[in-house]
């Protein structure tokens, strides 16, 4: 990686212009970002799925959970057919990327039996597939101004309306999103 900092635990919010369809007005939690590239996951593009129906495919037991109906998320173009939960609270599952002290990606089955169960975390969502960026290549959007990078925070993933959580998470670095233009000027 460039001399770049990291942008682990950080939001990456999608600028008006970026017309990329897999992140038009997105906000991607960026989980790991090192010299090889960067993971992400999108929390804004909820899909028709829902958290119980998820369970059903897998024949995950569901007797006892909390929110049957809460919606899946497109987290990422890439492995759609790949689970991820991101969850407040690390807890001891089998795979889990801590993203920081309080705040974890998880693949493994367990975490999903624990939900079924209403075990799992109090706060969570589940993401079918990832954003990933190669060496360089998310160091480079950046310099094209394709994305506006700022603090994440677990209210907006957690607990703000999807249809908020795009403005919402420009306001934390001082941007009224609504009012930046999507065009480019010409002198």
């Amino acid at each position: 990686m460039e001399s770049t900092q990291s942008l682990a635990n950080q939001f990456l919010i999608a600028m008006p212009a970026l017309m990329d369809p897999n992140f038009v007005r997105t906000v991607t939690l960026i989980c790991q970002h090192n010299e090889d590239g960067a993971l992400g996951v999108v929390i804004n593009r909820s899909t028709t799925l829902k958290l119980h129906q998820v369970l059903d495919q897998l024949s995950v037991p569901k007797d006892n959970i909390s929110e049957p109906d809460a919606p899946v998320f497109l987290g990422g173009p890439v492995q759609t057919e790949r689970g991820l939960i991101l969850h407040e609270g690390l807890g001891e599952w089998e795979t889990t990327l801590p993203i920081n002290d309080m705040l974890g990606l998880t693949t493994s089955k367990d975490i999903l039996e624990a939900i079924g169960d209403n075990r799992g975390p109090k706060d969570c969502l589940l993401a079918l597939g990832y954003a990933g960026w190669g060496s360089g290549q998310l160091e480079r959007e950046m310099r094209e101004n394709a994305w506006l990078s700022g603090p994440s925070d677990n209210d907006i993933i957690f607990r703000t309306p999807v249809e908020e959580r795009w403005p919402k998470a420009a306001q934390l670095v001082g941007v009224d999103i609504s009012r930046l233009s999507g065009q480019t000027g010409h002198a």
